[in-house]
C-alpha cells in the first residue's frame, strides 16, 4: 500500500470518527495528547486545547473536560492554527475560461463600493481544495492582482473595490466572513522598464496592458511618463473629491447627495481601512509610499520586488507587505536566479512585517511551501510560519480573532503528523471555527471513485 494511499485512509478514519463522536454541528470538543504550536509562543509537548463555542477556551497540559463533552485523543500528532492566504481570488473565480465563473474585474474606473464578500460563492469547489492542506482563511481579491485589475470604459480600473478576508468554509458568505472591508484596492500606475518575468507579478501600467482604451501600447520613457503622470493626477483628483465629500457629509451642508462610491472612501480616509496597493519596483514602492503620505491613508504594498532598495522606507512608514510566490521567475534577465526564494528574508532583515499570498486560485493550496522555500533561502522558519499565520491576521486587522492558538481566538486549528511548511506532512484534521471540516474535495473523491472501480 502506497503512502499516498495509507494517509487517504488515516484521514477518512478520522473523518468518520470525529463526525460520529462530536455531532455535525458540534463546535466544542477538548484535543488532548498533542504538542501544541500557538506561533506567538513557545510549542508545548503533550498539551491539551479546549473549545468551546467554536472559540479556545484553554490550553493546558492537564485539562478536565466538562461532562459529557467530546474529546480527540491527538497522541504523537501536532496542532498548528491554520494557515491564511494573503493573495487569493477564492470564491470569486471558478474556471477561467468560463466567464460566467468569474466573478472579478468589474467595469469602471474607481469602484471602491463593490464588496467582493458578498459575491463569494461558498460552493466553489477551490476551498476543499485549499482546506485539506490545512489553510482555513485566506484574503480574496475584487480583481486580479498585478494584472491590472478590471477594464474600465476607457480601458483602465484603478480602484477595484473592497477585498474581504474569509474563512474557507460556511453555508453562505456571512458564514465565512471574518473582514468584509479588510482593504481597498488600488491598481497603482507604474513606468515599466524591461519587461518582467514574474508571472503576473510586473507593475500595473493600464495603457500599457489594455491598450490605452484602444490606442497603441507606448513604448518611449517620455510617452510613459506622460502617461503615468495624467494617471496619478485622475487618482488625485478622486481622493480629493472623496475628501471634499468627506466634509461636506460631516457638516451636512446645503445640497448634499448621498454618494455610494464616496461612502466607500471614508473609511479609507480616516483610516480605517487600508489600501492594498500594486507595486512592484522600487520606483513604483516609492511612489505609493509617497502617495499615501500625501492623501493621509493606510497602506499594505502587495508584491513589491525590490525590498533591498525600499525597505528601509516602508520600515519606516510601518507599511506592511505581501510578499508573492517564492518559485516565481526572476523579474528581470540579469536578476539573481534565486530573487523571489531570498526576497522574504530582505524584507526580514529589514525589519518589514510581510505575509505570504500566492495571488492566484490554482496555487493557494501550496501557500505553506511558499513559505518553506522562504525558510530554505535565508529566512528563520519560526518568521516562515508567522507570515502565513499571525503576520497575514495583524496586517488584515484580525489578529485578535485568529492567527495563533490563544484563549479567546477562533478555533481555526489543524491537525498534523509534521510541520505544516514541510511537503511530506499530513493534514488529517482541519477546523474552522471549531467545526470538523470534511478533509476531501473534487480530487479526492475522483479518487476514491477510481480506486473503486471494479
Amino acid at each position: 500500500m502506497s503512502r499516498r494511499t495509507e494517509w487517504l485512509r488515516a484521514a477518512s478514519l478520522f473523518a468518520i470518527a470525529a463526525a460520529s463522536a462530536w455531532g455535525a454541528a458540534n463546535d466544542s470538543f477538548l484535543i488532548r495528547n498533542a504538542d501544541v504550536y500557538p506561533v506567538t509562543s513557545p510549542e508545548m509537548k503533550g498539551a491539551s486545547i479546549l473549545v468551546q463555542d467554536g472559540k479556545i477556551a484553554e490550553i493546558g497540559m492537564k485539562i478536565v473536560p466538562p461532562k459529557g463533552m467530546k474529546v480527540i485523543d491527538a497522541k504523537g500528532m501536532r496542532v498548528y492554527p491554520g494557515l491564511i492566504d494573503s493573495g487569493t481570488e477564492l470564491g470569486l473565480s471558478e474556471i477561467s475560461a468560463e466567464r460566467v465563473t468569474v466573478d472579478t474585474n468589474e467595469l469602471g474606473e474607481f469602484m471602491p463600493q463593490l464588496k467582493a464578500l458578498i459575491a463569494v460563492n461558498p460552493d466553489s469547489e477551490h476551498f476543499g481544495v485549499v482546506r485539506v492542506n490545512g489553510i482555513t482563511s485566506a484574503m480574496t481579491f475584487p480583481a486580479s492582482v498585478g494584472r491590472g485589475g478590471g477594464r474600465g470604459g476607457a480601458g483602465t480600473q484603478y480602484i477595484s473595490g473592497e477585498a474581504a478576508l474569509i474563512h474557507l468554509a460556511g453555508w453562505t458568505w456571512e458564514d465565512m466572513e471574518i473582514n468584509r472591508d479588510a482593504a481597498v484596492q488600488l491598481n497603482f500606475p507604474a513606468i515599466r522598464g524591461r519587461g518582467g518575468r514574474g508571472g503576473g507579478n510586473a507593475d500595473f501600467n493600464p495603457d500599457e496592458i489594455f491598450g490605452g482604451g484602444g490606442g497603441a501600447a507606448p513604448t518611449g520613457f517620455a510617452e510613459q511618463k506622460r502617461q503615468y503622470d495624467q494617471q496619478i493626477a485622475k487618482i488625485d483628483a478622486f481622493f480629493d473629491a472623496a475628501r471634499q465629500y468627506q466634509k461636506e457629509r460631516t457638516t451636512n451642508a446645503p445640497g448634499f447627495i448621498k454618494d455610494l462610491k464616496m461612502e466607500a472612501m471614508i473609511p479609507v480616509l480616516e483610516g480605517k481601512v487600508p489600501l492594498a496597493v500594486s507595486a512592484s519596483s522600487a520606483r513604483s514602492i516609492h511612489d505609493a509610499i509617497a502617495f499615501a503620505d500625501r492623501h493621509h491613508v493606510r497602506m499594505v504594498i502587495l508584491q513589491p520586488h525590490d525590498i533591498e532598495k525600499e525597505g528601509a522606507e516602508l520600515k519606516a512608514k510601518n507599511i506592511p507587505v505581501i510578499l508573492g510566490r517564492t518559485e516565481a521567475l526572476p523579474d528581470a534577465e540579469d536578476a539573481a536566479y534565486d530573487q523571489a526564494f531570498t526576497l522574504p528574508a530582505e524584507a526580514y532583515k529589514a525589519g518589514v512585517k510581510f505575509a505570504f499570498g500566492t495571488f492566484d486560485n490554482e496555487f493557494s493550496r501550496n501557500i505553506g511551501l511558499n513559505a518553506a522555500r522562504a525558510a530554505g533561502f535565508g529566512l528563520p522558519p519560526q518568521e516562515a510560519l508567522k507570515a502565513v499565520t499571525i503576520n497575514a491576521a495583524e496586517i488584515w486587522g484580525v489578529g485578535d480573532k485568529t492567527g495563533s492558538i490563544e484563549k479567546g481566538k477562533w478555533a481555526d486549528l489543524q491537525i498534523a503528523d509534521g510541520d505544516p511548511l514541510d511537503a511530506m506532512t499530513h493534514v488529517t484534521g482541519v477546523f474552522i471555527k471549531g467545526q470538523e471540516i470534511p478533509m476531501t474535495n473534487k480530487q479526492i473523491r475522483l479518487y476514491e471513485r477510481y480506486m473503486a472501480r471494479p
